[in-house]
């Protein structure tokens, strides 16, 4: 008996990232979907010869394209107002962080745009920045708040967030990052703007539903872990998943934080100690390296070498915000992963896909193209998947697929 679809797709190289029959990488392969999702993989013969095409069902043949699944963005930051380029031009001039911070700029410069800025001028904004990730491959984007900095902005944020993702192609998870640095108005009381954050904004957010995550910067000059787990805890109890940023320039024990609380992942880690990753390895938490970061402040890059010795899984995201890195692009991204942090090849694409996924406790519908999986598909124009990150900034998307359904290209 033959299988339903209504979209199938053959391609000279699919990538499927799973391990069942059909393997993770086939040459001349096809993926059938039916409404939405996968319902089966294999050669181009096995699926041409076992489906039955319904309704207006489309064929797509791309004999010298590579089909992976939709790329997975897991960590951006990208609702917020203004740009903060007289900074990057301090920087390149010599200045150090706290110059930046004395000239009126560094994070709490964005919280004041971000204030400032109205829900609509957000919401267009961020749309355009979603319109950009989308031409390079992303079906799937983690976007965190972290700019408003009180309740009634780090609501309005999440609020245009969810507006995002209701109303555009790439599928937005959002993420409560209030605890992303101590406002102005709590300037040497981050303890009372923690108990800001767990009494009043995370119910608040948690009642109006605005975010699947909870994150906080465990951080040296940012939060400690015990400030960290006060917030994590206040958003696993109000029905959030735990994630945070962590020892992006000393070891701070976030790594062992993340691996405490059962967090699905810590990311940045660029200083994370050894034990703090074999705590990760043993709690099965993600490391979500974000390579655009360093290179972009001209930091020290993450050691992909660290995390394979002590077993941790490695995703990997743009950070894309703008202030420590202004990169809209994945490919890119695991440019940079190869050649700056010493990925290989599969590791990054892994780092997009399957690994994105597990990053975000959504790999039982994402990451991978295997049945019962959601049908998101980036199609790239190039022989093999060692193509996307080394072809160094060529946008090499040709096609793009969410949920079935073509969203670029044709």
């Amino acid at each position: 008996m033959k299988v339903e679809a209504d979209l199938v797709l053959s391609a000279g190289q699919l990538v499927t990232m799973a391990h069942g029959p059909a393997g993770p990488v086939l040459e001349e392969g096809a993926v059938a979907c039916l409404e939405g999702r996968v319902v089966m993989v294999g050669s181009r013969e096995e699926v041409e010869g076992s489906t039955r095409l319904v309704g207006g069902a489309l064929r797509i043949e791309r004999p010298h394209s590579v089909a992976t699944p939709g790329l997975i963005d897991c960590h951006s930051h990208p609702v917020f107002g203004g740009w903060r380029a007289e900074e990057f031009e301090m920087r390149l001039g010599g200045a150090d962080y706290m110059e930046v911070l004395k000239a009126g700029g560094g994070i709490l410069n964005t919280v004041r745009a971000t204030r400032a800025a109205s829900p609509e001028e957000l919401f267009t904004l961020g749309r355009e920045r979603l319109d950009a990730m989308l031409k390079c491959g992303t079906t799937t984007l983690e976007a965190k708040s972290g700019y408003g900095l009180d309740t009634e902005n780090e609501v309005k944020c999440l609020r245009v967030t969810g507006r995002l993702g209701s109303s555009h192609p790439v599928e937005v998870l959002p993420t409560f990052l209030g605890a992303h640095a101590v406002p102005p108005e709590f300037q040497g009381d981050p303890d009372g703007y923690v108990d800001l954050v767990c009494q009043e904004m995370i119910p608040r957010v948690a009642q109006e539903n605005l975010a699947v995550y909870v994150d906080v910067f465990c951080e040296v000059g940012a939060f400690s872990p015990e400030q960290s787990r006060r917030v994590l805890e206040c958003g696993m109890e109000h029905g959030m998943k735990p994630r945070l940023h962590a020892d992006e320039f000393r070891p701070s024990g976030g790594a062992e934080l993340a691996a405490m609380v059962g967090a699905l992942s810590a990311d940045h880690l660029v200083a994370a100690s050894r034990e703090g990753l074999r705590a990760m390895a043993r709690s099965g938490t993600v490391a979500v390296l974000l390579p655009g970061t360093p290179f972009f402040t001209q930091h020290e890059p993450p050691n992909a070498g660290r995390f394979r010795d002590a077993g941790v899984p490695m995703a990997l995201a743009t950070d894309f915000n703008p202030g420590s890195c202004t990169l809209l692009s994945l490919p890119l991204t695991m440019s940079l992963a190869c050649l700056t942090a010493g990925m290989s090849p599969w590791e990054a694409l892994q780092g997009c896909t399957c690994q994105a996924a597990k990053a975000l406790g959504v790999q039982d519908r994402l990451g991978t193209l295997e049945p019962g999986k959601q049908a998101d598909i980036t199609l790239f124009d190039a022989p093999s998947f060692p193509h996307i990150p080394y072809r160094l900034g060529h946008n090499l998307v040709e096609l793009v697929i969410k949920r079935g359904r073509i969203v670029l290209g044709g």
